[in-house]
């Protein structure tokens, strides 16, 4: 004897499919995101916003705000991603408009205060500095960015960058204008200088020197040593408040004069690493 006949169910023609499909979209793009994502990105945009400023600064003659727009910049860029891995909100648009941001702000911005203030006096040859900078750091940017890690790179090798990363190298390469600041004048008689400068700076960021990194910071301090080094962090907070630009100046010749202990240092662990590592016995290599 048959069974029950099933009810009858019409299968869904093209047009129903096509209505799931939009549902489908609109919820993917309305999809709410959490909150932690938006903030490292609304400091990127922040300082985009203050790179962008600074070059109107620069074209108003306000050369000091200027360049303390471009100081602001960096230290929304130093936040933004120590944010986002703090809140565990890093996404890849978030890293692609950190990078976009750093080239304007880092590339494109600090030289170009330079060629409104002095560079512009001699023409191409200060455009040419201008632009070797810019495209520089925009190289430097796009090796790091498709840079992959090395999973057996030594723990050391990532207390080191490759060549002078670009927010160290925008400060540095301001280093005339802070100088002007402070009461050295001729400096902007001597535009011929400044643009050797910059390109010097260029190349740095695209060379191959190792420069410390700083971003691992797993050294343990005693305890008895918390309080002087918070002495020491407000006393330097309120030299560089009070005399900035002489604290930048100052800033900048240390960083200059690590770039060489960073090569002798980097050298050190190659070869202690290079005399650590096995030799192979002469009996154990195959002639071929």
């Amino acid at each position: 004897m048959a069974g029950p006949v099933p009810p009858f169910e019409p299968r869904p023609g093209p047009g129903f499919r096509a209505r799931e499909n939009v549902r489908a979209r609109r919820s993917r793009h309305f999809a709410q995101l959490p909150v932690r994502t938006i903030i490292p990105n609304s400091l990127t945009v922040l300082a985009l916003c203050a790179g962008l400023t600074a070059i109107r600064f620069a074209i108003e003659a306000r050369y000091e705000a200027a360049v303390a727009a471009i100081i602001i910049a960096s230290i929304f860029d130093a936040l933004d991603g120590r944010i986002a891995r703090m809140l565990q909100g890093s996404t890849k648009f978030g890293a692609e408009l950190d990078s976009l941001t750093d080239f304007v702000n880092f590339g494109v911005a600090p030289v170009v205060i330079l060629y409104l203030w002095s560079l512009g006096e001699i023409g191409g040859i200060g455009w040419i500095a201008v632009l070797g900078f810019a495209v520089c750091c925009a190289l430097r940017l796009a090796r790091f960015n498709v840079a992959l890690e090395d999973p057996d790179k030594p723990v050391w090798a990532g207390n080191y960058f490759v060549g002078v990363p670009a927010p160290a190298a925008a400060g540095l390469v301001m280093l005339p204008l802070y100088l002007s600041f402070v009461g050295v004048d001729w400096i902007k008689d001597v535009p011929l200088l400044i643009a050797l400068h910059a390109l010097a700076i260029a190349f740095l960021m695209v060379s191959r020197i190792p420069t410390f990194s700083g971003k691992r910071m797993g050294l343990r301090i005693r305890r008895d040593m918390v309080l002087p080094i918070l002495l020491l962090v407000g006393m330097s907070a309120a030299i560089i408040l009070s005399y900035p630009w002489i604290a930048f100046t100052g800033l900048c010749a240390i960083y200059l004069t690590s770039i060489p202990l960073a090569v002798l240092r980097y050298r050190h662990h190659k070869r202690r690493m290079a005399a650590d590592e096995p030799q192979p016995d002469d009996d154990s290599l195959e002639i071929r």
